[in-house]
Parts: C-alpha cells; structure tokens; sequence
C-alpha cells in the first residue's frame, strides 16, 4: 500500500555533511526534531555499501513510521521495500521507474519548469522536488528555478511538491505551504552540530508562516 506522506520537512542525506558518527543516527535525530520523509541518496556508494545502508536507514525510519526514498536507484528501494524512488531529469524516465516499482510505490521527479512538471505528472509522478531554489553547494551544477516557476507549477500541476537547493533558516521563512508543500534540506540540517534542534527550528519557521 503507498505511503500517505506528509511533505512538510524532507530530509535529504549527504554522509560527506553529517555531524554524527553513523548515518543511521544523523537520519534518527533529523526525525526526532520533526523530518517527515527521508532521502537516502549516495551517489558514490557502490550497490552492496548502498544496499546495506539502506538496509540500516529503513530500521530507523520503519521505527518512527516515516516513509523512506531512494535516490535514483530502483533496485536498491525494491530490494529494502522502500516507500519510493526520487530520480532526477537525468536518470531513469519516471514513467519506466512507475512500471518498474508498481502503483503502491511513491515516485518523485526533481524539475525546474513547468513542462518538466507536467511531463512528470503524465508519467506518473507523486510528487515534485522543485528546484534549486538558491545556488547550493550540495548540488553545484543545478540551475536556479525562479519564484515565478515555482508559482506556475503549482498553479498548474496538481501534484503535491517541495522546494530544495539552498533552503535554510535564512531561506526558510520565505515559503509557506500557500506555495509548497515541504522544505527539501540537506546541509542545513545534517550538517548542524544539533541535527534534532536544526529540523525542529525549520520545521516550526516553515508552519508558522502558513
């Protein structure tokens, strides 16, 4: 059965950023401080490294009942019987990924227009990373999504979707679920000192400005 998700605060991991010993404990206090999905990406990691920390996030996130994506690579998120697959404009189609998982897996596609939307909608998409919102270091090759795209896409494409690239305490508080429905982060809070506190202060700065 598919995941009912809730997009408010999206994890998305980067062990090159995390401030913990362990991945697993990184993703456990973004959870704690209130992370509503989870991203494990890694794109260094080879299939068996991958298959195992996968293995080892799922614990965690099947624990405190929050779904678990995997970035790109759908025979890791079909072998851990992750929630779903994020795949970005560059990797598989998302209407093949939809054939590959099946209707009870969740499907997110990364876009940057609004034909980019629409096609992921008609591809069978659940929902939408929309960005990069601000120039980020996490990702240097990705191009800015202006504010105006943002509203067009969500104007125009029924999906739910949220904003990534660049979001953090500063960034934060210029959305609000009038024009997304979640904050994509990365460094801004797996890179803090005190993960579970970083989550909590944007999530809370995020629902505040509703």
């Amino acid at each position: 059965m598919k995941w009912d998700a809730e997009y408010t605060l999206y994890l998305v991991t980067d062990r090159g950023l995390m401030s913990t010993g362990t991945l697993s404990e990184a993703v456990e206090q973004a959870v704690l401080g209130g992370c509503t999905m989870v991203q494990l990406r890694e794109k260094t990691a080879d299939s068996r490294a991958f298959y195992d920390e996968a293995l080892r996030i799922k614990a965690v996130t099947d624990k405190h009942k929050v779904p678990l994506i995997i970035n790109d690579r759908v025979d890791i998120a079909l072998a851990v019987d992750a929630a779903g697959v994020h795949v970005g404009q560059s990797d598989l189609p998302a209407n093949v990924v939809r054939r590959m998982v099946g209707p009870d897996k969740l499907v997110g596609v990364s876009v940057g227009s609004v034909a980019e939307a629409q096609k992921a909608k008609r591809d069978g998409a659940d929902y939408l990373g929309i960005g990069a919102m601000f120039a980020t270091s996490t990702k240097k090759d990705a191009e800015v999504v202006s504010f105006e795209t943002l509203t067009r896409i969500r104007q125009e494409v029924d999906l739910p979707n949220v904003v990534i690239g660049g979001i953090n305490e500063t960034t934060a508080p210029r959305f609000s679920k009038r024009v997304t429905d979640g904050l994509a982060v990365v460094s801004a809070i797996i890179a803090q000192p005190d993960i579970q506190a970083a989550a909590r202060h944007l999530r809370a700065m995020f629902e505040g400005n509703a």
